[in-house]
């Protein structure tokens, strides 16, 4: 039995180009990996083999001509069902838009095809992607394949479970509030937020989005090493004139001193034991690998700028955006807009001005601080990975949830990159951290995120829970 979803993409990616492997065997590899694991976790909610196949066999003839297929080359990956996806419904997890079939792809799909890769499947997301949980009604609910009990993550939640448990090797994400980062956390591998305007995006198939998901919103990968991670980012990062915000900057910025700055309790987060020692964990690695790691009290303003991303993100629009999920009736999605009413009924075109006012300077502080230190070291989550669905029990498990998430909503305010590194289990259920640096320095993160992978990451990918 052809087990090359265990690889990387990395080396899948050499084993196609130098015909070790064809891209046909990995392909009919990854589908039937994934029809025997995805039952337990629902991660995948549509693919369809023909496509995925007739794929592969264009990479295998493009490299029979002796043409450069590009970096992914035959390696399997998994897109997400709110990106246009020729042929595919773009769901957004809602049973409105079941039938809205994409004509054309997003650019961050077409980069991937370009590069070489083969893509497998479509991966669940909450009702509009609003949570850092996975369940909606036209889909349902995706597990967490190390541990059932807790949520997989939102809003790339399908994602992650995909990735974790071998069903592609990349998978790709968007992230406006943790979506690419916190599903990384929860399943236990690595997710990076990159800058506003690396990887373009554009749905055809969809309106505008609002000012906030415009300057906040991104295209991001997950993937079980931070060299996945590297090879993606350099797929997904070709330009498209369909994007108006995209920057042609380059992929390796100059060289700086290796200085990272750990902060435990940014903005006075409270942080939970198993956090704290997991930072200061990853802290000791960045010092075994060379670099300089100075403990700091807090940061620039984070706390604020995740209240500020709060008002664009869900307060712009606020009665458009709750009167379509009280039509769709999808409890989380009603759930995560009825505790922002405070947000929504405040905000105006007054409101507006003032933040967007306000994110010039914040955005200028935290520039000045990476001048210091190059890299930040902060927690994903003040909490290990939440129980799942906890955000729907309570008016204080709400609460509760958005208080902890508080250090991945701020940092998309200031459009800087954030990368999870996954550096181990407490028990069954994972934790990692947070890696920061200044706009366009994806370069830096990784760096980072290389010498604290090296001291030892969760196993993966891994059967889920109740497989075999």
């Amino acid at each position: 039995m052809d087990e090359s979803w265990r690889l990387s993409a990395v080396e899948v990616a050499a084993l196609v180009r130098s015909k070790q492997l064809s891209a046909r065997e990995v392909t009919a590899a990854a589908l039937q990996r994934l029809e025997q694991v995805n039952p337990f976790i629902n991660a995948v909610v549509e693919y369809k083999p023909e496509y995925s196949l007739a794929q592969a066999d264009a990479v295998d003839a493009a490299i029979a001509r002796g043409e450069d297929v590009g970096p992914l080359a035959g390696v399997p990956v998994t897109t997400k069902v709110n990106v246009d996806q020729s042929g595919f419904a773009t769901t957004n997890g809602l049973r409105l838009q079941k039938d809205l079939i994409a004509k054309s792809n997003s650019p961050v799909i077409d980069n991937m095809i370009k590069a070489g890769a083969v893509v497998i499947g479509r991966t669940n997301t909450p009702a509009y992607s609003y949570r850092w949980f996975t369940n909606n009604l036209v889909h349902g609910l995706t597990k967490n394949p190390r541990n059932n009990a807790i949520t997989p993550g939102g809003s790339s939640g399908g994602a992650s479970a995909a990735v974790a448990s071998g069903i592609g090797h990349i998978g790709q994400g968007n992230d406006i509030a943790g979506s690419v980062r916190y599903p990384a956390y929860a399943c236990g591998i690595h997710g990076l937020r990159v800058s506003l305007g690396r990887v373009p995006a554009y749905n055809a198939s969809s309106p505008e989005r609002s000012i906030g998901g415009q300057l906040m919103a991104i295209n991001g990968p997950l993937a079980r090493t931070i060299g996945d991670l590297r090879l993606a980012l350099a797929a997904m990062a070709q330009p498209d004139p369909r994007d108006p915000w995209y920057v042609p900057v380059p992929l390796e910025g100059p060289p700086v001193q290796p200085r990272a700055a750990l902060c435990i309790a940014p903005d006075g987060l409270e942080v939970v034991p198993e956090v704290r020692a997991a930072l200061v964990n990853a802290a000791k690695r960045l010092e075994r690998a060379g670099w300089v790691v100075e403990e700091i009290e807090t940061t620039p303003p984070l706390r604020e700028a995740a209240q500020l991303q709060v008002n664009l993100w869900m307060g712009d629009g606020y009665a458009a955006q709750l009167a379509a999920m009280e039509k769709e009736g999808d409890p989380g999605a009603l759930a995560a807009l009825r505790g922002q009413a405070k947000v929504g009924q405040a905000f105006n075109a007054a409101t507006m001005s003032e933040t967007l006012m306000r994110r010039a300077t914040l955005v200028r502080e935290w520039s000045l601080f990476f001048q210091r230190f190059p890299v930040l070291l902060l927690p994903v989550s003040g909490e290990l990975p939440f129980e799942d669905q906890l955000d729907v029990r309570d008016e204080e498990s709400y609460a509760r949830v958005w208080r902890a998430q508080m250090p991945q909503i701020g940092i998309p305010f200031m459009a800087l990159p954030g990368l999870t590194v996954s550096t181990g289990m407490v028990g069954n259920i994972p934790v990692g951290v947070q890696v920061v640096a200044n706009r366009y320095r994806e370069d830096l993160c990784l760096a980072a995120g290389e010498a604290i992978e090296a001291g030892g990451v969760p196993p993966a990918p891994i059967d889920p829970v109740g497989y075999r």
